[in-house]
């Protein structure tokens, strides 16, 4: 037999094999210390993606949208001399903060004022710190006779105001941007403590910062807890301190490999990848509990340690190797998917749980064959009163009331069937935090007195160079301006900032600043700003502020125009709806065949990404049942095993689906990937039931009764402790703070535990039945 061959040829060579494993971990262990957090936007969509090509043409021509942190907050006497001054002073020190590029508020607002005919200067309407009482209330009036600042900086019906701070893109991209955010909150908590003002904090910077230093914490806790938890559940098991080490070494080695193969690969930590090394746990485990209990039961029956040893690789290699190969082909399947996000995770993932296999056949065996043979408390486990009670029971139903075990079955997927039909797909940008949680409560903050933080572009093309210069522009600013109003006054949505807005800005400047002429300039005062649109500065910074302001909403032919406006986190299912009305006001204004229209943004890739990941995690549970069905058809060469064996993995994914359907769970990313994961693992419990089967009616004849009565005493026992670990395993995740994580822990949990009951149930009901009329189970295996 190959794998007693195999066997017999690792325990001769066990130090060479384990030294090779020691230089090969040390390796990987170096590898891992460089590994990186990525603080880039999670790249879910690829590269080829209209909508992706689209917002990288913006981001070329107009920069980063998503750099904006914003600081809100809510005080009626910020104008008192004591408040306004503390509150300059904040601004100056946010200004100083390595990584920020600019700031933008009610302190360092600017007025326009026209200084000659040709020119406009841009003076702060407050000065440097401290001002006083009789300076600030002269720049409050002229302040609030600015309708451009209306709406952007401040909201007076709420006496709320805002702080945009604009952060340097590479310092986003980088690690940089945790201590760019710290400094920029300690200022803003330092101010809010002296002054008794609560402060709020909001936009992508801020969120993506403290989403990523959450979850990395939090993986790191549960990487923790899952090792501590695998620890007693061994301990208990096995009552060896022996077992136990070596079973976390196992683990502990894939963990170190995974990281060490992401540096290899050169990929960064993901929101998604920083899920590996606690699934590396998880799913090891079970290998070192097979392989362990494979050895206790050989001594026990032939007393022989080294027989035990050749008997355990040769019954337990193919099983444990075919079970982390679909194990594997659930997670690497996502790197079939268009997504780099989650091509990376899907192939980490799959090549890890594969080493995972490599890792307990090489070290398992090696250690155990200079260990002491098992105690007779190392195998009591083996003969546990409350566990056999347990298997009896299973026997005696799936052979005596296998009608009562389909008729159950049929009727949770009737009802898990009319949940399917009320599961719907939706997402939020921070719906995987609970609503107590500070950043969403901030969040709802700037909803409620800003209408949102969410950067959306919108692009008019004029479809010609210089089509948005001189007179012949007029009237498609006039559009803009109609589109403009149409998106304030939507609830959703706030007051959008376009090249519009700065025509009007200087409208009201040359004429003296009067707040009813703040409206867009007609071709009778086109004539006469003209000269401040097209100057050549004269001297340092008199042409800049009018000219920054124009041309950072028109690009440099003058071609197209841009309006960013920032929306509430209203979730995927509403954001297309109001996309779509944005787009038919846009059709209505602009005639297709002069003008193209472009909606894009971080909000809108953040949706079509969703729908993509969520698109690709279907196929990729379509493609692993397929190469899962391939692997199981190889390995038994029987169509009706094959049926046996994906059936009962086939129930518990539709019973998880009725469930989120039932309790209003929604399908996104962090729960569709339960699908994937969850068929993977539950798969091994079937495979390795099946095998055993399949070696038993090898070894010996017997009807299928008899053999399945076998298989369910030999296997129940560690499928049931597997499960039990596995299941433990996942619930940790039950007490992240993250709802999508969460919504991972308790799913997955839930469809291990079915998936356990049909494999103990609902599988040998099948054999029975499918071979009831040959009366002996079929010959043959390729585990032999």
């Amino acid at each position: 037999m190959v794998w007693s061959r195999i066997g017999r040829l690792l325990l001769t060579y066990r130090l060479g094999f384990l030294s090779g494993l020691l230089i090969l971990t040390i390796f990987m262990g170096y590898e891992a210390s460089h590994v990186e957090m990525s603080y880039e936007f999670a790249r879910a969509l690829p590269n080829d993606n209209p909508k992706f090509l689209a917002y990288q043409a913006f981001r070329k021509k107009f920069g980063e949208d998503g750099n904006l942190l914003v600081i809100g907050i809510r005080e009626p006497d910020l104008f008192r001399a004591k408040v306004f001054n503390a509150y300059l002073e904040l601004n100056e020190e946010l200004v100083k903060v390595p990584g920020v590029r600019e700031v933008l508020s009610v302190p360092f607002a600017v007025n326009l004022v026209k200084k000659d005919s040709s020119h406009m200067i841009a003076p702060r309407l407050f000065g440097n710190a401290p001002l006083t009482q009789e300076a600030i209330d002269s720049g409050r009036t002229v302040f609030y006779m600015l309708p451009f600042y209306r709406g952007l900086l401040y909201n007076p019906d709420s006496s709320s105001y805002l702080i945009a701070v604009h952060i340097d893109r590479d310092v986003l991209n980088s690690a940089k941007r945790i201590a760019t955010v710290e400094a920029i909150t300690r200022e803003g908590d330092r101010f809010g403590r002296e002054q008794g003002i609560e402060m709020h904090y909001s936009g992508l910077p801020m969120i993506r910062t403290n989403l990523a230093t959450k979850e990395a914490k939090e993986m790191k806790w549960f990487l923790f807890s899952s090792i501590m938890l695998s620890a007693i559940f061994l301990l208990i098991f096995f009552r060896s301190l022996g077992s136990m080490v070596l079973s976390l070494a196992v683990v502990l080695i894939g963990v170190v490999w995974s990281l060490g193969t992401m540096h290899l690969l050169s990929y960064k930590i993901t929101l998604i990848s920083v899920l590996i090394p606690p699934l590396i746990v998880v799913i090891g485990i079970p290998n070192c509990i097979y392989f362990l209990n494979k050895y206790h039961t050989s001594y026990l029956e032939q007393g022989d340690k080294r027989q035990a040893l050749l008997n355990m690789i040769g019954r337990m290699g193919i099983v444990t190797l075919f079970c982390n190969l679909t194990a594997a082909i659930g997670f690497g399947v996502f790197a079939l998917t268009s997504s780099a996000i989650l091509g990376e995770f899907g192939l980490v993932a799959g090549i890890n749980i594969l080493l995972l296999f490599l890792i307990s056949f090489i070290l398992i065996p090696g250690v155990l064959s200079f260990l002491p043979a098992p105690k007779p408390r190392h195998t009591r486990y083996l003969q546990n009163r409350w566990l056999s009670g347990i298997l009896e029971k299973v026997e005696q139903v799936t052979l005596s009331h296998r009608r009562i075990v389909y008729g159950v079955t049929l009727s949770v997927l009737i009802l898990a069937g009319f949940g399917l039909r009320r599961i719907r797909s939706e997402a939020f940008i921070v719906d995987d935090l609970p609503q107590t949680d500070p950043i969403y409560a901030d969040l709802h903050f700037f909803e409620q007195n800003f209408k949102g933080v969410m950067p959306l572009e919108i692009l008019v093309d004029s479809k010609r160079k210089r089509g948005l210069s001189g007179a012949a522009a007029l009237p498609t600013f006039e559009k803009i301006d109609k589109l403009c109003a149409y998106i304030a006054a939507q609830p959703q949505m706030a007051k959008p900032l376009s090249v519009v807005e700065g025509l009007k800005f200087l409208r009201q400047a040359y004429y003296r600043g009067d707040s009813s002429e703040y409206a867009l300039p007609n071709g009778f005062d086109l004539v006469f700003l003209a000269p401040y649109l097209t100057n050549r500065p004269s001297e340092k910074g008199s042409q800049s502020e009018v000219t920054k302001l124009l041309s950072s909403f028109i690009d440099s032919n003058r071609q197209e125009a841009r309006i960013s406006v920032n929306i509430a986190d209203v979730g995927t299912r509403a954001l297309p709806s109001i996309l779509d009305e944005v787009q038919k006001k846009s059709d209505s204004l602009f005639d297709s065949s002069k003008y193209r229209i472009v909606i894009t943004g971080s909000s809108v890739t953040f949706l079509t990404a969703s729908d993509f990941i969520i698109s690709g995690l279907k196929q990729s549970i379509v493609w692993a049942f397929l190469l899962i069905a391939c692997c199981m058809l190889y390995l038994f060469r029987s169509w009706r095993i094959l049926a046996c064996s994906l059936i009962p993995n086939m129930i518990p994914l539709i019973l998880t689906a009725g469930v989120m359907g039932w309790v209003g769970v929604p399908l996104k990313p962090s729960t569709v990937l339960v699908f994937s994961i969850a068929l993977g693992i539950a798969v091994d419990i079937t495979i390795r039931f099946l095998v055993n089967y399949k070696q038993a009616s090898r070894d010996q004849l017997g009807d299928t009764r008899e053999l399945v009565v076998l298989t369910i005493h030999s296997t129940g026992i560690s499928i049931i402790y597997t499960s039990l670990v596995l299941i433990a395993g996942f619930v940790i995740f039950c007490f992240s703070d993250f709802g999508g994580t969460k919504a991972l822990g308790w799913l997955t949990s839930f469809t291990l535990v079915m998936a356990t009951v049909t494999n103990l149930f609902f599988l040998p009901s099948l054999l029975l039945s499918l071979y009831k009329k040959s009366g002996s189970a079929p010959k043959g295996s390729k585990s032999t």
